[in-house]
């Protein structure tokens, strides 16, 4: 249980106690898994989880950003190249496939995958061989394949942009990581621990939570889930200089019609346009971070993952002043 708590995957609602034993239970076989669930609820951590709770943990986890994999280095990418295959080869590289050798594939935001790329994923999958870009021999890995989507890909399929074999293969265990919204108050469980950890982390004081933001913090949707809370919180914990930390629900539309926060006893009822206007210039700054957490500050990656030009989000980001230094770590 002390990893599980580790690995950030911790709570008591019913939905997130029962994905936890499904991870349990399928850390025991082989078999490939796909996680399923919105962004931010902790898909890569219970793949880790998987990982390490099963015969495979002494051996690599290898993650894999299939938003990311572009269709002409595809196959580089996942099954190296030798020396000379194409241009700039100039010593041979080995793929993520060949790296995972022993331990763990986990394929992230396998929905993002082009129709090529989804054939040789399928390829792959039947037995685990490939062939090295400019190699002539034909290689097997022995390892453990885990993928994790942001949408549902029967929904995808029904729409001809997922191939119905490929989620066949995928799919033989399935696990859906439950939205923050729907497991009460795992919200502050999580946020409390959150708090201890950047206190040891960062060598400061304990900081508690003031009982009203404690208050609604266990009743706001969290559109970005379990990642905008962590991040939302160790943005407080770093600038506050309070041991009890207030902080203001981050769509100011929520405070001004549910009495949250600093907002309370303004007028309760902003207006349509308002109240619309401040929801989505949240929505836009909460979807903003959240992507460019998952991309380490890469501008260019962020953008082929939202699938929107670089010079529209680098405006988004500047129109929310975030700075983006801060994700590079």
């Amino acid at each position: 249980m002390d990893l599980l708590v580790d690995l950030n995957l911790l709570g008591t609602s019913p939905a997130f106690v029962e994905a936890v034993r499904l991870l349990n239970r399928f850390a025991s076989c082989d078999a490939t898994v796909l996680l399923q669930g919105e962004t931010g609820t902790g898909k890569e951590v219970a793949a880790r989880a998987i990982h390490h709770l099963g015969s495979r943990r002494d051996r690599p986890f290898v993650p894999v950003n299939c938003g990311a994999l572009p269709d002409n280095l595809l196959e580089a990418e996942l099954f190296g190249h030798e020396r000379g295959a194409f241009t700039d080869a100039r010593e041979r590289r080995q793929g993520m496939v060949s790296q995972a050798e022993g331990g763990t594939l986990f394929l992230d935001e396998i929905e993002a995958m082009s129709p090529r790329a989804q054939v040789v994923l399928l390829r792959f999958l039947q037995d685990h061989s490939y062939r090295p870009v400019g190699g002539r021999l034909t290689r097997c890995e022995n390892l453990r394949v885990i993928a994790a989507s942001n949408v549902d890909l029967k929904e995808l399929v029904a729409r001809d942009r997922f191939r119905s074999d490929l989620l066949y293969r995928l799919s033989v265990l399935t696990v859906t990581m439950p939205p923050l919204r729907e497991r009460g108050g795992d919200a502050l469980l999580l946020a409390e621990s959150f708090l201890s950890r950047y206190a040891q982390q960062y060598g400061r004081g304990e900081k508690r939570l003031h009982p009203d933001t404690a208050h609604w913090l266990t009743r706001y949707p969290w559109p970005g889930n379990i990642r905008e809370l962590e991040n939302l919180l160790l943005r407080e914990f770093l600038l506050s200089e309070r041991d009890a930390l207030e902080i203001a629900p981050p769509d100011p539309a929520y405070a001004a019609t549910s009495g949250a926060g600093p907002l309370s006893g303004r007028e309760s009822d902003p207006g349509f346009r308002k109240a619309k206007a401040s929801a989505v210039a949240a929505f836009e700054r909460s979807y903003l971070e959240n992507l460019l957490n998952r991309t380490r500050g890469n501008l260019s990656q962020a953008a082929r993952v939202s699938r929107k030009d670089r010079s529209t989000l680098a405006r988004l980001v500047k129109k929310h002043g975030i700075e983006i230094s801060r994700f590079r770590f």
